[in-house]
């Protein structure tokens, strides 16, 4: 059922379009890997201000919302009986030995932009499913990416599906349901680049990276990996010399060519690989962070790597890591790299910042708030802050730059687990069980 909010209709009404930067949202993590190139999106709000509309969404899904002009595309995944609720923050005991006995619907849902009226929902697929979860984890994880003609909606250990604008369904590839590590689940979304489709599928059978054709489906190439189960999103890195795909694993981080070559391979990663990969000022930033492990690097890589360009134990530096720090990768959310620092978020609720040249700590892990300790969500950055989502349902804006300070909080009152969305001014924020749209 959605539930309209008021607004300022006058104050909006005063804004044109050509007010708002009209970028599209396109994947996880947006076009610039967290980094928001809009001036005026808001950094107030709770369940009521400056809240255009919300909208709920049936079913679980922790896939963020993507973005295309004037339409918002989601998944989700509804069971047909009661579903476990999670707990919030790091825990054991969570991962289950049994996958779900009952029925399931994997949808498809867009949404309109301005009014938050659902234009159309697709069933991609219906069954019983075929693997376990994590309690935290959904069967609707991966974020979809789209081109602005086509929707490509991926679902882990089900398959991926491709409709265009107006939900008319134009092609699909069936998934075989691989065992993935502690039963967790999956979530690593795919990736576009110009006529090419990339999905990573890291599992303890059988890990694979394929190139897909976008307008058929058809299989590009495929490469098999020496990997086990991880939950990166790969990353398209566009540096002066070459356009890279970057895949984060546990062995090594690996970078391909477009054509599924081998150009470079990075080891000492964490025992669990999660965040995406980012890059600033021509160097690329990838981590990893597991808590339990004594590996938690973040590197910096220079372009044009070769071989195996891992470091030595008495390393910090080679020919193309430009720095590391060892103990700096964070769990569950991905860096962000903005105005010339590398933020990193950890999940109980610190944030650091280092200097994106030089690796040097601008400050240590600085807490956030007593109390805020559960952090997954992804940070974003705009306009000389940072925004880090809590799975309370809590954002807390933090000044950018070398002096940590908390400059405010707001609050959704409701468990977040998934990246928010932005474009035309606005942020789209997924909760449990509803969509924001949020404007100033």
């Amino acid at each position: 059922m959605r539930q309209a909010f008021p607004v300022l209709v006058a104050a909006i009404s005063l804004l044109t379009p050509s007010t708002f930067a009209e970028a599209n949202w396109p994947q996880f993590r947006g076009p610039s890997a967290g980094v928001v190139k809009d001036d005026i999106l808001p950094d107030t709000w709770s369940t009521t201000e400056n809240v255009v509309w919300a909208v709920e969404i049936p079913g679980r899904a922790w896939s963020s919302p993507i973005v295309w002009g004037d339409r918002i595309f989601l998944t989700s995944a509804a069971s047909e009986g009661d579903t476990e609720m999670p707990k919030k923050g790091l825990y054991f005991g969570g991962n289950r030995s049994k996958p779900s006995d009952k029925l399931h619907r994997w949808m498809v849902y867009c949404v309109d932009f301005d009014t938050g009226k659902i234009l159309w929902e697709r069933l991609a697929h219906k069954a019983v499913p075929q693997h376990p979860l994590h309690i935290k984890n959904t069967y609707a994880s991966e974020t979809p990416v789209t081109d602005g003609e086509r929707v490509y909606a991926y679902f882990g250990n089900v398959g991926l599906f491709c409709y265009d604008l107006k939900g008319e369904q134009l092609w699909s590839e069936k998934w075989p349901s691989f065992k993935i590590r502690y039963n967790w689940g999956t979530a690593a979304s795919p990736v576009l680049h110009e006529d090419r489709l990339f999905i990573v599928n890291d599992n303890d059978q059988q890990s694979f990276l394929v190139a897909l054709d976008k307008k058929t489906g058809e299989q590009i190439w495929r490469v098999e990996r020496d990997e086990k189960s991880n939950w990166a999103t790969p990353y398209i890195w566009e540096n002066k010399q070459r356009t890279e795909l970057v895949t984060p694993g546990t062995v090594k981080v690996r970078s391909y060519d477009l054509d599924g070559q081998l150009l470079w391979e990075l080891g000492g990663m964490s025992s669990i690989a999660i965040p995406t990969p980012c890059a600033e000022h021509g160097l690329l930033f990838v981590s990893s962070g597991y808590v339990g492990d004594r590996k938690r690097p973040l590197f910096a890589v220079r372009p044009g790597a070769a071989g195996d360009i891992s470091l030595e134990d008495d390393q910090n530096s080679n020919e193309y890591v430009a720095w590391c720090q060892r103990k700096g990768g964070p769990y569950n959310p991905s860096p962000v790299a903005y105005g010339g620092y590398v933020y990193v978020l950890y999940d109980r609720g610190l944030l650091s910042c280092y200097d994106a040249r030089t690796g040097d700590e601008v400050y240590g892990r600085q807490r956030l708030a007593e109390g805020a300790s559960a952090f997954t969500v992804s940070p974003w950055a705009n306009n000389g802050k940072i925004f880090c989502l809590s799975e309370d349902g809590e954002t807390f804006v933090v000044q950018a730059g070398p002096e940590f300070k908390v400059l405010g909080r707001n609050e959704l009152d409701e468990m977040c687990m998934a990246t928010p969305a932005a474009g035309r001014g606005s942020l789209i924020i997924r909760t449990m069980s509803k969509v924001y749209r949020i404007q100033n």
